[in-house]
């Protein structure tokens, strides 16, 4: 959808308070968007835009419209497919949680109902069939996350390591954002448990007499 395409935006009904009745300044900066409104602000930041006589700002902020959009379409498809297609008493919540484009707006507008580390678990069960990995530590605070490679049976090459590392990079931060850095236990590097030592039993009073 084009960026001037959102002046059919404009057209369609209005869903907010009549101009007749228009809501004080500060009412306004706290009411409900509606589409009418947004349309034409959009409209009218290009404009200002392209009476600058800046034709390479002006096609940015067109495709900065267009790749939003399609961003935020794309998602209310996903929405709707998923809700059309819930089966259980749950409804379409937990699929709507997994899925990772669903995922990427809630967290986007905070409003995901999940803290971050549940939100980790479903990005790491997200490609674990593929690339399996397991949480070594994360520090909320500081955003920080290890991982650590589950052992997968896989040939083990450095090529496919990193493939894997990347693909589970790329699903945590879809679907946690807020981890600011992620590293990878060195192989190895896990505590193995201690072993036990097991010897004869010394000989006992009766036995040695």
């Amino acid at each position: 959808m084009s960026a001037r395409a959102t002046t059919v935006a404009a057209d369609a009904p209005q869903t907010g308070t009549p101009e007749a009745a228009a809501p004080s300044a500060a009412a306004a900066s706290t009411a409900v968007p509606n589409a009418e409104a947004t349309g034409r602000r959009v409209e009218e930041v290009l404009d200002r835009l392209a009476q600058r006589d800046d034709r390479e700002a002006s096609a940015a902020a067109e495709e900065l419209v267009r790749v939003l959009m399609d961003f935020y379409g794309a998602g209310l498809a996903r929405i709707m497919h998923l809700m059309g297609s819930a089966t259980g008493d749950d409804g379409a919540c937990p699929a709507l949680l997994r899925d990772e484009l669903v995922t990427s707006l809630l967290v986007l507008h905070d409003l995901h109902p999940e803290d971050t580390a549940t939100r980790i678990g479903r990005a790491l069960d997200s490609v674990r069939r593929q690339h399996p990995a397991e949480v070594a530590e994360f520090d909320a605070d500081a955003g920080m996350l290890r991982l650590r490679a589950a052992d997968s049976g896989g040939c083990g090459c450095p090529s496919t390591s990193q493939q894997a590392q990347q693909a589970v990079e790329a699903a945590v931060s879809c679907f946690a954002p807020e981890v600011t850095s992620m590293g990878w236990e060195a192989a190895g590097e896990r505590a193995e448990p201690a072993l036990l030592q097991i010897s004869r039993r010394p000989p006992t009073a009766a036995t040695a007499s």
